[in-house]
């Protein structure tokens, strides 16, 4: 089977190595990927642990994962990565994830901003 964030690997061979190593991915594209399987599988520990302290919302962690499993994901669209690649400190992903809830196809359209801090990329919230 797929992963859940559209790559050709297995979950096995793809996200799930990034969901068992805390997040150390090679670029932020890899690191917004293996969030959106995280919220497939409703990984809250992995969201909270990927997420910049900054703007990390603890607080949010148990709706955060009460929401995931309420709906049924569909699928991940990246449309544009900008930097975010290994020898960069910032990078920006543009995706759509689409699921379904309360019998309707919704879709979020979010422009992420990731940062690397002691070589480790973070999701730090939405692109202004």
């Amino acid at each position: 089977m797929k992963c859940y964030c559209g790559n050709k690997k297995t979950y096995t061979e793809c996200c799930e190595v990034f969901h068992l190593n805390k997040g150390n991915t090679e670029t932020a594209q890899q690191l917004m990927r293996s969030r959106y399987s995280a919220f497939v599988l409703a990984n809250g520990d992995y969201l909270m642990q990927t997420h910049h302290c900054v703007t990390r919302p603890i607080k949010d962690k148990k709706a955060t994962v009460k929401w995931a499993e309420s709906v049924e994901w569909i699928k991940l669209e990246v449309l544009e990565t900008i930097n975010g690649l290994e020898n960069d400190k910032e990078g920006t992903v543009t995706f759509n994830a689409y699921f379904y809830e309360n019998g309707n196809i919704e879709v979020i359209h979010e422009k992420s901003a990731f940062v690397k801090e002691n070589n480790q990329w973070f999701y730090l919230g939405l692109s202004k």
